[in-house]
């Protein structure tokens, strides 16, 4: 097989953080998706463990601070179009935060909200709506 075969994959880290009943978004501050709500994610380093990323990103874009042990996988996203930019991967990670847990806008994000998950928007960024609907189920099966 030739290179030009082989499509470039990019690996991505997203969180789904829940504080009680809710759950956290960001709103995105630029393209793809600019203005839409999304999971707070992002790119995962050279040389980085995507549950590091995780946990990195979550900081940056929202100020929560949580150990990256803490961090739950719930699946991996890798269909083709989930991205306009091109292929990605992403590891989804849950993790639950104490009812106390403030969280403010950083890096990626323009704005941050506490959703209900019994309220969430018709349209999220990406496929993150799927990503939730998988965490919902986890979260239903652990209680």
């Amino acid at each position: 097989m030739s290179n030009d075969t082989f499509e470039t994959i990019r690996y991505t880290a997203d969180v789904v953080c829940v504080r009680g009943q809710h759950v956290l978004l960001i709103e995105r501050g630029w393209p793809p998706h600019q203005g839409l709500l999304a999971l707070p994610g992002g790119h995962v380093d050279p040389g980085e463990k995507a549950l590091d990323a995780a946990a990195r990103e979550l900081r940056e874009e929202t100020g929560v601070r949580v150990a990256a042990t803490d961090l739950t996988l719930i699946g991996l996203y890798g269909e083709p179009g989930r991205d306009p930019r091109g292929r990605y991967v992403s590891a989804a990670y849950l993790v639950e935060v104490p009812e106390i847990t403030q969280a403010l806008a950083g890096d990626d994000a323009a704005a941050v909200r506490w959703v209900p998950l019994t309220d969430l928007p018709e349209h999220l960024a990406f496929d993150h709506a799927q990503i939730l609907a998988a965490a919902r189920r986890h979260l239903l099966a652990a209680r």
